[in-house]
């Protein structure tokens, strides 16, 4: 694994060892409350492993990356200006996979740029969060006050995380491993997500799009994904036993090998010569 600065951000990359990358890179950009090292768990190696160059970025005020002293401050156009500053970074057209928070950012990212495909992963719906926090708040009020805490700075306990993020069996060291990295989140891009600074579809250039979402998703229930799907006529795939988490979940590589087998069925990356076992 490669960690590097591309200006002011954190960059993570995983290259396949003994030969030229195969198609355009995959760029995963994280959600909220995080950064680059929820990609470099599990999904950098695995598509590195398959011959696939692999980057995650941690967005200004996330991560390792600068900013974090002015994170209210930043907006969704700031995050957006961050993929800007990556994707000239790679130097040629990537596939974005973003979630949560993230794959608003792509879709935003996608009004101004091509892009070689998108993929949305529990994403924030081109709708805005509104009714996703107004679904939490009916079903899970103790959340969603965890999360408001969260958003302030303020500490919250583990078991917030793990009903935010997890559907499935976690180890709790590894949820205390995780905790650990967790961060207070900007209130200018949450207010950006709910009402300010919405998608507009009709700005997006064209691009292979795939959705996917949990079908135990806490924070965006699977009737919101479905509605993003619906509202892009993009196909997509529901993993019913999993969190919001699906990259960190037990059977993340579920998620992973869907991810794959579509980019390669539309052609958007090569098949491998020599595919690992399943």
């Amino acid at each position: 694994m490669i960690h590097r600065r591309v200006g002011a951000l954190e960059l993570i990359s995983a290259s396949p060892t003994g030969a030229a990358p195969a198609g355009p890179p995959l760029l995963f950009v994280h959600g909220a409350f995080c950064g680059a090292w929820i990609w470099a768990e599990h999904f950098l190696p695995w598509f590195a492993a398959r011959g696939y160059a692999v980057h995650a970025v941690s967005l200004r005020g996330h991560g390792e990356s600068d900013g974090h002293a002015q994170l209210d401050q930043l907006g969704i156009d700031d995050f957006v200006s961050d993929l800007e500053t990556v994707v000239a970074d790679l130097g040629s057209m990537p596939v974005l996979v973003g979630h949560s928070m993230g794959g608003f950012v792509a879709q935003k990212y996608l009004e101004r740029h091509p892009l070689a495909a998108l993929v949305l992963m529990a994403s924030v719906p081109p709708q805005g969060l509104a009714a996703a926090q107004m679904s939490l708040l009916f079903r899970q009020p103790g959340l969603m006050s965890e999360l408001n805490r969260l958003i302030g700075g303020a500490h919250v306990a583990p078991e917030a995380l793990r009903q935010a993020l997890f559907a499935q069996e976690i180890a709790p060291e590894t949820l205390t491993r995780y905790y650990r990295r967790m961060q207070s989140e900007s209130v200018r891009a949450m207010w950006d997500m709910s009402f300010f600074n919405l998608p507009q579809r009709w700005r997006m250039k064209d691009a292979p799009t795939l959705v996917m979402g949990a079908g135990a998703d806490a924070l965006i229930p699977e009737f919101l994904v479905r509605q993003t799907a619906e509202h892009y006529a993009a196909p997509l795939t529901i993993f019913s036993a999993l969190g919001h988490g699906l990259m960190l979940e037990r059977d993340w590589e579920e998620v992973a090998r869907s991810l794959c087998d579509w980019l390669i069925a539309t052609r958007v990356l090569p098949a491998q010569e020599n595919p690992l076992p399943a």
